[in-house]
């Protein structure tokens, strides 16, 4: 059975005291809230249940005032046929004071719901919505006319609202499936902000100039013109612009002074509010000053466009100083890796909100936001808005009254089992229509130097047996804190090591001491491969991971022979602390280390503490003709072609015969990461792919026999008196 954990109610977050009081004075401030770490979207000074979407806590309005209609869900409410008639603020002058007195009371309830949200009963449950989902869902004419209520839009809507309330957020990076609707939804949130906005400007980018103009054209525009009179500002210029709607005299609320004394609106200073897109660039809307960027398709821009390069030049239209005056609301599919997708994951993966820097901002200042396809596909959603997720014992009923006798994720395995035997078509039905973020990133296998369809038979496998069964994390450590006795593992869910299997207790530890230096006692069941780094910090914090891997060979003992039983990809604060991380995982499985050496600090630290018998030659030649250096500390370089030959080919043949659905079942590689990392390999790019580096030094290191110099013997013809006789002719001559 499918559960759902896209969102969670979060009890007793804030102290029930604390909320109490604070709500019986309404101090609860519309913004983030320090003090508890929790973003509120409430602007009535109350606050009721806290959601945590995508690891940011929102608080929510208290629930009062609860609609109920008669269905016991969302209903579009029809406008009123005697207000349908006038369509602007100026023909609404002309009107008699009883006459707009008499619809005083809904146009105040509309401009209400539109700032304050609307609570509504769905299905039994108190529903809330924010202002802008309700003018989405109200007042927003999309192609098939009013949008259909969907749950997923709602929390959609909720996280975008905290976007907005963060002052210390620049917006939020959807990651989407097709056909979500971020398009229309985010027109429908420039058309409403903008016109209760003076004197700004909102723009919109997509992965073309054309594709920019088509949203203008096909959503924005109709959704401002089927806009009711009391929302709608006076606009310049033709009904139907191409390129820039221009808002000139605002609507307003209308209070009861201005009822009684009948103002005009004529003398009201403009908006001078316009919306207009631009062409797609790096250097789009450079020196714009912007209350609202919509981006949509940003993860499809190709070459020569580059949406990291564009978010830099128009992070910087969003802000005044350390001000932020503007937000992004930015969503896309991903395209393959080169062809847009791969710059688009390194910003949502730079949009984490559990990762800030010390101003409280993401690494790309937007906040990330992924929301799986069966929230949010087409067919699979009931009349209550409500996703349709396992298969019902009774049909359940759709939105325009058809039935749904099939769970989406049932329906989604089919399809994804239908496409295995082509895998290019799988990868893009899993960006299109993805259930991780693993899924919507997923790359081509056309320039694959490996066997994708095997690693990601594997990764898909791993996912879905939660491989947190088979994946320990932890640390390891000397004993009672002595260095050189004795090693053990302590599980620990912040540990920098992935494990799946440990030897024996009598396996543990084995070592022996030969002329004052340490030597594996277990180099028979497996060893080690190691990408080191030598700097401990770097400018940005961002350099390179060390990474460790460790493989077993096949042993008569007992343990899961050709199986990777070790992972770390990390970077502590230190590099000693990585060298002694190592050290320790080495000394605890009693394993030999195959280390690149082109980094020489790991194995002078290995030879210094007195373990130089654990760091491995290199493979490929005789202890004759190492260098010095290699002979004294060990290790293989990196820069031989026929050692990157070599290690890029040992990695190759272990997916094969490992890796991904075969005739005994599936591989026993429960890595993610370093699956991860051999699908995007690049031989000709080696430094960004440590796992991979690892990982490959770890399979050379358990098959060194395949790699050791061949001697060649040089052979003299040797005289045996063995006389050669020529028997042509009659008479038999001897051979010289």
């Amino acid at each position: 059975m499918y559960e759902q954990t896209l969102y969670k109610v979060v009890k007793d977050h804030i102290k029930p005291k604390v909320v109490s009081r604070m709500n019986r004075y309404k101090k609860w401030e519309y913004g983030y809230n320090k003090e508890h770490d929790v973003i509120i979207i409430s602007r009535t000074g109350e606050i009721g249940e806290i959601y945590e979407i995508q690891n940011l806590k929102i608080a929510l309005p208290k629930a009062k005032d609860i609609h109920k209609f008669d269905s016991d869900k969302w209903e579009y409410t029809e406008y009123p046929k005697e207000l349908k008639k006038i369509k602007s603020v100026f023909d609404w002058e002309e009107y008699p004071v009883d006459f707009k007195e008499k619809w005083y009371d809904y146009i105040d309830n509309e401009f209400n719901k539109r700032e304050k949200g609307f609570w509504f009963y769905n299905k039994g449950l108190a529903t809330y919505i924010t202002g802008t989902h309700f003018m989405y869902l109200q007042w927003s004419k999309i192609d098939v006319g009013q949008p259909d209520f969907r749950e997923s839009n709602r929390l959609f809507f909720i996280f975008w609202e905290a976007c907005k309330a963060d002052p210390r957020s620049y917006g939020m990076c959807y990651l989407k499936n097709r056909r979500s609707g971020f398009s229309f939804m985010s027109s429908a949130e420039a058309v409403n902000n903008a016109t209760i906005t003076s004197d700004a400007r909102f723009g919109i980018l997509s992965k073309s100039g054309p594709d920019a103009k088509k949203m203008f054209t096909d959503k924005v525009v109709p959704i401002s013109v089927n806009y009711p009179f009391f929302f709608k500002p006076i606009q310049d210029g033709m009904d139907r612009p191409k390129t820039e709607l221009a808002y000139r005299v605002p609507a307003t609320k209308y209070t009861r002074r201005k009822l009684e004394n009948n103002e005009s609106l004529r003398e009201l200073d403009g908006l001078d509010t316009t919306i207009d897109w631009k062409n797609t660039g790096d250097n789009s809307y450079d020196g714009e000053k912007l209350k609202l960027l919509v981006h949509d398709e940003s993860g499809k821009w190709e070459k020569p466009n580059n949406i990291l390069n564009n978010w830099r030049v128009t992070k910087t239209c969003l802000r005044l100083g350390s001000r932020i005056i503007g937000k992004c609301m930015m969503g896309s599919t991903s395209n393959a890796l080169d062809k847009g997708g791969g710059n688009f994951k390194k910003l949502y993966n730079d949009s984490d909100v559990t990762q800030r820097n010390a101003n409280g901002q993401t690494r790309s200042g937007l906040y990330s936001l992924f929301i799986p396809m069966e929230w949010n596909y087409e067919g699979y959603i009931d009349s209550y808005g409500l996703p349709v997720f396992n298969t019902p014992k009774k049909p359940v009923e759709g939105p325009q009254g058809e039935m749904i006798d099939l769970g989406v994720i049932e329906y989604w395995d089919n399809e994804v089992e239908g496409l295995k035997q082509d895998q290019d078509a799988l990868n893009e039905f899993y960006r299109q229509f993805p259930r991780t973020t693993k899924h919507a990133f997923r790359d081509e296998s056309k320039e694959s130097l490996f066997n994708l369809t095997k690693i990601y038979e594997q990764i898909d496998f791993n996912e879905d047996l939660k491989n947190s069964i088979n994946v320990t994390k932890g640390s390891f450590q000397w004993e009672n804190g002595e260095q050189d006795t004795r090693v053990i593992f302590v599980p620990n869910k912040n540990g920098r090591f992935n494990i799946t299997w440990v030897p024996q207790v009598h396996l543990q530890n084995k070592r022996y001491s030969k002329n004052g230096t340490n030597y594996p006692g277990n180099e028979h069941m497996g060893a080690f491969g190691c990408d080191p780094y030598d700097i401990s910090g770097t400018v940005d914090r961002r350099g390179s991971n060390g990474s460790l891997h460790g493989l077993t060979k096949f042993s008569m003992e007992d343990m899961p022979p050709n199986h990777f039983f070790l992972e770390y990809i990390a970077r502590p604060q230190t590099a000693e602390i990585f060298f002694e991380d190592v050290l320790m995982a080495c000394v605890f499985y009693g394993m030999p280390i195959l280390v690149e050496n082109n980094k020489p600090r790991l194995l002078y630290y290995f030879k210094r503490r007195g373990y130089r018998g654990f760091a491995m030659n290199r493979p490929d030649r005789k202890y004759s003709k190492l260098s010095v250096t290699e002979r004294e500390i060990g290790g293989i370089p990196n820069s031989s072609e026929d050692i990157k030959q070599a290690h890029a080919s040992a990695i190759e043949t272990y997916i094969e015969h490992f890796v991904g659905l075969k005739d005994t079942g599936y591989g026993d590689m429960y890595f993610q990461r370093t699956l991860e990392d051999w699908a995007q390999f690049n031989i000709n790019n080696r430094t960004k792919h440590d796992a991979s580096i690892s990982s490959g030094l770890a399979l050379m290191a358990c098959n060194k026999h395949r790699y050791s110099p061949v001697n060649k013997i040089k052979t003299q013809p040797v005289d045996l008196g063995i006389k050669r006789y020529d028997n042509r002719g009659t008479t038999s001559k001897i051979i010289s």
